[in-house]
């Protein structure tokens, strides 16, 4: 389709893509194209600690780059379908969505993609996000040049987590399809994978490592779980053994919380936290609370506890 177009039309393809405004056409295109000439300088790169204590690498585009990325992110890819399987990334669906799928069952393993974004490379975003078919050759790769870094895809970016998606869709439903041929519920997050039924977790994990090996990905094989229906079955951070609910020591904060409050009142116990913003600290307690009651909304204890927070923000 795009063999005999010249630079002309390339140019006007990529003004009718409106990726910031500037009335400016020549300024336009000289600026998409001296961005990507030069997309190294153009993030602040720092660390941020993990859970676990090791550092994950963040990179922050320059703000009209992000800008560019946001749009990109809103007028092109938000246009393409991603798998069913895939949970993260996606308007209206969230954590929730993901573990539902794994109540009451006897099974759950869980797997994780061996970093994850880094093994993105350059070649899979163009030929899964901006291929020949859509777009000119040279628009597809200058695209792809604006939403990666070094070749790979960055933590940090607005178009990297549905790029990822849009790179394992085929991934997805393959291993999706064997799933459901075994009875396995099977759905993605992000980089992490679970799986849950009655099933061999060893064929599982074997069958997906070699899938995985196709896109050059690896499982991260210190990250593989296999949780047994009598232990806490946990899935992206939800208890979902007989039914979907936020864990113990989540909810037991929150109760210590309220404790004190109504025990001390908020003066004094924000004194003893060395807190002084009143309204910020119900704020967040506020949030917490309405997470709990967005995974059960039935939950009567912490409906209650709503209610008190919105008297004491009053």
């Amino acid at each position: 389709m795009w063999k005999y177009i010249g630079i002309k039309e390339c140019n006007e393809f990529l003004l009718s893509l409106q990726l910031f405004k500037c009335n400016d056409k020549k300024k336009y295109i000289k600026t998409l194209y001296s961005l990507s000439n030069n997309i190294e300088n153009n993030y602040h790169i720092y660390k941020i600690k993990k859970k676990n204590g090791h550092l994950r690498t963040i990179y922050e585009p320059v703000p009209l780059l992000k800008t560019i990325q946001k749009n990109i992110l809103n007028n092109i890819l938000n246009n393409k379908q991603i798998s069913k399987y895939a949970k993260a990334y996606k308007k209206g669906i969230s954590l929730k969505d993901n573990a539902i799928e794994h109540i009451n069952k006897k099974i759950i393993l869980k797997l994780d993609i061996k970093d994850f974004f880094e093994n993105i490379a350059f070649l899979d975003v163009y030929n899964s996000c901006f291929p020949i078919e859509y777009f000119p050759k040279s628009i597809g790769m200058l695209l792809t040049t604006l939403c990666t870094y070094e070749d790979h895809l960055t933590q940090g970016s607005p178009t990297s987590a549905y790029i990822s998606n849009l790179v394992m869709k085929d991934f997805d439903e393959k291993i999706g399809v064997i799933c459901e041929r075994k009875n396995i519920n099977y759905t993605r997050y992000s980089d992490d994978m679970t799986f849950s039924g009655d099933f061999n977790p060893s064929e599982i994990i074997q069958i997906v490592r070699k899938h995985l090996y196709k896109l050059g990905l690896n499982l991260n094989d210190s990250k593989i779980h296999i949780v047994k229906n009598y232990q806490s079955q946990n899935v992206t951070g939800l208890i979902v053994n007989k039914k979907i609910q936020v864990s113990k020591n989540y909810r037991k904060k929150i109760r210590q919380e309220i404790y004190y409050l109504k025990k001390y009142g908020i003066d004094s116990h924000l004194e003893r936290l060395n807190l002084y913003d009143k309204k910020q600290y119900l704020q967040s307690l506020q949030g917490k609370i309405l997470y709990v009651l967005q995974i059960n909304n039935q939950d009567q204890e912490f409906i209650n506890y709503k209610e008190y927070i919105k008297t004491l923000l009053k």
